[in-house]
């Protein structure tokens, strides 16, 4: 009996990320900019059940706000099913029923994540038979961040962040997030971005990712990666948000070794020293009442579970 047979459909979980390292270079002229960016996925998980159906439709429930959620032709997870029956041929239907974990809006890579579950989910259900390397291609089509929820772990970004490198990291980084309870949208805040380095007279440089987050990630030393995290999105979403900043001086106070905007944010993570001190800094943010969730990596990409 296959899963498919048993369950009468495919679930697939793939996680949300954090970019422990974000550089920001200048932008194209197709719009996007250069980036070299380090990935954590954390245990933060969108879930994607794709069910045989006639045509391709889409449900969304979920933990989180989802009120900002499209359940029409311009759900990524819906695009990402439709590409993928374009490219293969299949006149094959599915139901996507996706469950969300992550902060909508929050810098976390939810979208991207249900995109790659249902390239996951509708490739398994249609027996269509895609190898890791072209679901990632389908993946960089419809999103940066698309292919590396597919590959979870940690990895190196560059071009749009897109162009992926496994790295090495050992052992288990602890984190605690805090949601926002608003939204920012990731292209107001590179707009932001491109407005204060107008303003300010600064020059982008070529981004790349330092030598010193690599060393703390094979290390495993949440001290050694507190003093390298970097993201140059911060300033441009503490501008729009302003009362992120105090958020951040907050969890620094209670406890974490560093804290930064989750990449365009609103979302902030708090690097914790262990699991224990992860557990008492939730605990005193959540007694502040802010939604503050315990979460680690690095942990696996998008797969059938």
């Amino acid at each position: 009996m296959t899963l498919i047979q048993d369950f009468g459909g495919v679930r697939v979980r793939a996680p949300g990320k954090i970019n422990v390292f974000l550089a920001v270079g200048g932008r194209h002229d197709d719009g996007y900019h250069e980036l070299a960016t380090a990935f954590q996925a954390v245990s933060l998980y969108e879930d994607v059940v794709a069910t045989a159906s006639d045509e391709l439709t889409i449900s969304v429930t979920g933990d989180v706000d989802i009120a900002g959620v499209p359940e029409d032709e311009s759900n990524l997870a819906l695009r990402a099913a439709r590409l993928l029956a374009e490219e293969t041929g299949t006149r094959l239907g599915a139901h996507l029923d996706v469950r969300k974990a992550v902060p909508v809006a929050g810098g976390m890579g939810g979208g991207s994540a249900d995109a790659a579950a249902a390239l996951v989910a509708c490739d398994a259900l249609w027996g269509t038979g895609l190898a890791a390397r072209e679901l990632q291609e389908l993946g960089a089509r419809l999103g940066a961040d698309v292919p590396f929820a597919l590959m979870g772990g940690t990895a190196i970004g560059t071009g749009r962040g897109d162009r992926l490198n496994p790295a090495l990291a050992r052992g288990r980084f602890d984190w605690v997030l805090v949601e926002s309870p608003f939204g920012l949208s990731t292209p107001d805040v590179y707009r932001e971005l491109d407005r204060l380095r107008e303003e300010e007279g600064a020059g982008a440089s070529a981004p790349a990712v330092e030598a010193t987050v690599l060393q703390a990630l094979r290390a495993g030393d949440p001290e050694a990666l507190a003093e390298t995290l970097r993201n140059d999105l911060q300033e441009a979403a503490l501008s729009l948000r302003p009362d992120l900043r105090a958020l951040l001086d907050r969890g620094i106070a209670r406890g974490a070794v560093a804290g930064l905007v989750s990449g365009s944010g609103p979302t902030v993570a708090f690097l914790a020293a262990d699991a224990e001190q992860a557990k008492r800094l939730s605990r005193a943010l959540r007694d502040e009442g802010l939604r503050a969730m315990r979460v680690h990596g690095p942990v696996h990409g998008a797969r059938v579970v």
